[in-house]
């Protein structure tokens, strides 16, 4: 395997056992999705049960079980293109970014089979914002890669191949 598809496969392998190793530590050990609220470090962290059925920020969420499946196909199929994308010669950082694009959409959609919805837990506020919005590591790991994808040089352009 060449290494940007190992690196791709390792940090999405990585980014899916740590988002479903804190909802089996949060969501279900610490029974947030019955107490529905836990201070950590108030008001910059807490723990805050949402379930988003939804895209981002629960945009069109609605509980019927054609979109919870079309959400499911849209996760694997783009996980599916940018994979093929790296295999077919993007660089290092390129592959580390799709690697946490893929590890984020696939652990979502994992919460969409297990839960039938996204289990959001991480509430984080500062400076006199009280923020509304919950996520989860599967959703910052997306953001990273999508920040990653267009900020992060890819290595194969940075070799004379016209930068």
């Amino acid at each position: 395997m060449r290494r940007p598809a190992f690196l791709m496969l390792l940090v999405a392998v990585l980014v899916i056992a740590l988002d479903r190793l804190s909802k089996i530590w949060i969501v279900e050990g610490m029974e947030l999705q019955s107490r529905l609220l836990i201070e950590v470090a108030p008001p910059f962290l807490q723990f805050q049960m949402a379930w988003n059925r939804g895209i981002n920020f629960g945009l069109f969420g609605t509980d019927a079980e054609a979109m919870r499946w079309f959400l499911i196909g849209i996760a694997v199929a783009v996980s599916a293109g940018l994979a093929i994308w790296v295999l077919r010669g993007a660089g290092r950082w390129a592959a580390i970014s799709v690697g946490l694009i893929a590890g984020g959409a696939l652990g979502n959609a994992w919460d969409r089979v297990v839960y039938g919805a996204v289990a959001d837990f991480l509430n984080m506020s500062c400076c006199g914002i009280d923020n509304p919005f919950s996520f989860n590591i599967a959703d910052a790991a997306i953001f990273a890669g999508a920040v990653g994808l267009i900020f992060l040089p890819d290595q194969k352009r940075g070799k004379g191949e016209g930068a």
